[in-house]
């Protein structure tokens, strides 16, 4: 393939990668202009747009009992924490059902963390564009069908139901000749690349669930391969260090593909990047050939200057807080325009009204959200240390809380200490706890280990999630000092999703 713009020269220091990787143009536009940028973009995003989350159960009693006999029949094979790792069984399943998943290409993204974040916004970018999209991520906030969407938004329930019942009797023809039965991971993958096929899509997003190499997505042949941030997360089945974790994520690097890589530590770029040298694969990395050239905070997101692999792109309004999600956003950019050919085949940009409309639309739900006022609270998926120190710095540049309260419900088989110190310098109390899964961190272990971390005056421990909501909300009312406390819900995907709910949304 044609290569991306200007290469670094043959007589660049392999010492100076780090610094190379990490420049970002910090540039500060004027102030009048993004202010006025701000109202003009969010005015372009036309209302507020329906919650991105479907509602947890049919309204429908029938649609109910029988995603309920789906779910319970998904339940009884392997969860998506008990892995073999092998893409044998998703590959005979794709084998019988007549490789649907080569019917539409398809951008295939893994990392550590902003996997879902980028994945949405390539989906508005690609469906701004007039693509029909089908997106497939994972793990879903409140209801399983989240995990496959089609134009943008989740298959319904009935659909969902639909296509399982349709793909059962050769999952079960599979399960006969293999040694294991499909696991619950890859029955779903199968239900999306039917599904997109079925629909049909004009392409197809898509997110691995662990790694990459063995995941079940990896029957795909992405022609843009997408890596966000690694670090250390999965350890016990990826690897102990980020360049061990980048070569099991490495593999979904195809030959001829282009490769779209986030800043990623020193280790974990250079084996990203003899990966691609193998496949023969195009590079485009982020603050060398694309970046964030500018971002201030703008009322209900920030507005950016991303410079692109084929030019700049100014006055780019994000609906979304942190400096990692503008990062996202160059990333989710350059895998579009890559996608389209610019930067190897055209040296030009895309429609730059667009791209600003597409990205006014981007919703990430559970992810630094906002779901209540007086006080605020505000929920965040990380589960994470690299994911909870984004979260803090978000809270810390977006809001201006007199008084932050925590409540924190993990996994067991997280790196827990490491979240709880990524956010002991934002909050003023944590109350501990545990979402309703089998994976969660007992809330007196979590607490024991909160005491260590934030001393014992400052950890209450509520076991019930609705009991934690409620005490971290007593907390931040508690005077009239703090009058602009709030509240962080974080910890796990299960735990905000839960809460997503208690509180009313979706």
């Amino acid at each position: 393939m044609s290569e991306q713009p200007p290469e670094p020269s043959e007589d660049t220091n392999p010492d100076d990668f780090e610094q190379i990787v990490a420049a970002e143009t910090d540039r500060d536009p004027d102030l009048a202009v993004i202010e006025a940028g701000s109202r003009t973009l969010r005015a372009q995003a036309g209302p507020p747009a329906a919650d991105p989350v479907p509602p947890a159960r049919p309204a429908d009693p029938e649609v109910d009992k029988a995603l309920r006999e789906v779910e319970a029949e998904l339940a009884g094979r392997w969860g998506e924490t008990k892995l073999e790792p092998s893409v044998s069984r998703i590959a005979a399943l794709m084998d019988v059902l007549g490789e649907p998943q080569r019917s539409y290409p398809s951008l295939h993204l893994t990392g550590t963390n902003g996997k879902t974040s980028t994945a949405r916004m390539i989906e508005a970018l690609l469906t701004a564009f007039d693509l029909r999209t089908g997106r497939y991520t994972s793990p879903h906030v409140q209801s399983v069908t989240e995990r496959i969407s089609l134009d943008g938004a989740p298959i319904s329930h009935e659909r969902f139901v639909e296509t399982y019942r349709d793909i059962q009797p050769y999952v079960e023809m599979t399960d006969a000749a293999q040694e294991y039965r499909l696991s619950f991971f890859e029955v779903l993958t199968g239900m999306a690349y039917a599904a997109f096929a079925d629909a049909p899509v004009d392409v197809a997003v898509a997110e691995v669930g662990m790694g990459g190499t063995w995941d079940a997505t990896n029957v795909i042949d992405g022609s843009v391969a997408v890596v966000t941030p690694i670090s250390l997360d999965h350890t016990d089945r990826l690897g102990s260090t980020t360049a061990e974790i980048a070569a099991e994520k490495a593999g979904i690097i195809k030959p001829g593909a282009t490769v779209v890589m986030a800043q990623q530590p020193v280790d974990a770029a250079q084996v990203l990047l003899k990966r691609a040298v193998e496949a023969d694969a195009t590079v485009a990395r982020e603050g060398m050939e694309f970046g964030v050239a500018a971002r201030e905070v703008a009322v209900g997101g920030q507005l950016l200057t991303l410079r692109g692999l084929g030019g700049e792109y100014e006055e780019v309004f994000l609906p979304l807080y942190g400096a990692h999600q503008a990062h996202n956003a160059a990333v989710a950019l350059a895998a579009v325009e890559a996608f389209f050919g610019v930067g190897a085949e055209a040296s030009r940009t895309l429609d730059v009204d667009t791209v600003r409309r597409a990205f006014a639309t981007v919703a990430s739900p559970g992810r630094l959200e906002v779901v209540r006022r007086s006080p605020t609270v505000v929920l965040d998926a990380a589960h994470n240390p690299a994911g909870a120190l984004a979260a803090a710095e978000g809270v810390r540049e977006a809001f201006s809380f007199s008084r932050l309260v925590g409540v924190v419900g993990t996994s067991a088989d997280k790196d827990v200490r490491g979240v709880l110190e990524a956010l002991e310098p934002i909050l003023a109390e944590v109350v501990v706890t545990q979402n309703s899964t089998h994976r969660a961190m007992d809330a007196d272990e979590l607490a024991a280990l909160a005491v260590e971390v934030f001393g014992d005056e400052r950890v209450v421990v509520e076991p019930r999630l609705d009991d934690a909501l409620e005490a971290a909300i007593t907390l931040a009312e508690e005077e009239d000092e703090y009058a602009g406390a709030g509240v962080l819900v974080t910890g796990s995907v299960i735990t905000v999703g839960e809460a997503r709910l208690l509180l009313g949304k979706g």
